[in-house]
């Protein structure tokens, strides 16, 4: 049976929903507003020996300056197996052979990972925010998981954006983009657990084997930082029940403050804050 035309969903428009593909929403059973939802990145798996890095719209951090031409400016990039890693092969100039070419390591992850917004208007998929969406942060690899706060009944998750590999900053406008076939398992943590675990977040958190990774976003970059080390003193403090002072010296001595990236309207930081320096610490 032909659904009527009723029924088919509307015509996607990028200028409104944006550019990204992405699955989702996932209902999540028992998720309640003011619960965190883990997601875990438990397989990513390349689909396709190659993939594609563009300069497009003048959209890069040098807008205006590149490219030259004013048109977009794509580069392919093979995946071969070296040493046996999964490595990228930029050429040095067209029709270059492999033996000439720049080679760097692949670490799959997910640009795009988020939560429906407590709004009646929906968000533009290119922006991230408080509700996650496209952070593009590179240290969300196999094993590591993303909290992010509960806005709406369900959290209503989507996911997509698949990248094989992205340097802090994404200078170009996009990374190696890349199709994955990615396994992600969905947790509840409730308000009090989370509360007791990490304060009251306001934002993404990252987790990887090593760190604690909170974040500030915002058009301007350094108001994004400024974001990023509140949440970070607000996570150390709750966590570890450090003083004020004793957390913002700590991040200044030992902690690095990384940009996620710049060309995405809204600007991403992250911070690396390594779990075993707290190691002799009591739980605050």
């Amino acid at each position: 049976m032909t659904p009527s035309r009723s029924l088919l969903p509307p015509s996607r428009d990028p200028a409104v929903d944006g550019p990204h593909v992405v699955t989702g929403p996932i209902h999540v059973e028992g998720a309640r507003v003011g619960d965190l939802v883990r997601i875990t990145l438990e397989r990513l798996l390349p689909r396709v020996p190659y993939g594609v890095i563009s300069n497009r719209h003048g959209k890069g951090v040098l807008r205006g300056e590149l490219p030259r031409s004013g048109r977009t400016v794509s580069v392919f990039i093979r995946v071969e197996e070296r040493e046996g890693l999964l490595t990228g092969v930029l050429p040095t100039s067209e029709g270059s052979s492999s033996s000439s070419a720049v080679a760097f390591p692949l670490r799959p992850f997910l640009g795009v990972m988020g939560v429906a917004v407590a709004d009646h208007e929906r968000p533009h998929s290119v922006p991230p925010g408080t509700h996650g969406g496209n952070i593009d942060i590179n240290l969300l690899v196999e094993g590591t998981q993303l909290y992010l706060p509960v806005q709406v009944p369900g959290a209503l998750v989507y996911v997509g954006d698949p990248h094989f590999a992205q340097g802090d900053g994404e200078v170009a406008l996009t990374a190696l983009e890349a199709s994955l076939r990615a396994t992600v398992r969905l947790d509840i943590i409730p308000r009090q657990v989370a509360l007791e675990e990490f304060g009251d977040l306001s934002g993404p958190l990252v987790r990887t084997p090593e760190y604690l990774v909170p974040t500030g976003m915002d058009v301007d970059l350094d108001i994004a930082v400024r974001k990023c080390t509140r949440a970070a003193l607000d996570l150390i403090s709750a966590r570890w029940g450090l003083s004020e002072h004793l957390a913002y010296a700590y991040l200044s001595a030992a902690t690095d403050f990384d940009i996620s990236q710049v060309v995405d309207q809204v600007c991403g930081v992250h911070a690396r804050i390594r779990e075993s320096d707290f190691a002799g610490v009591p739980r605050g």
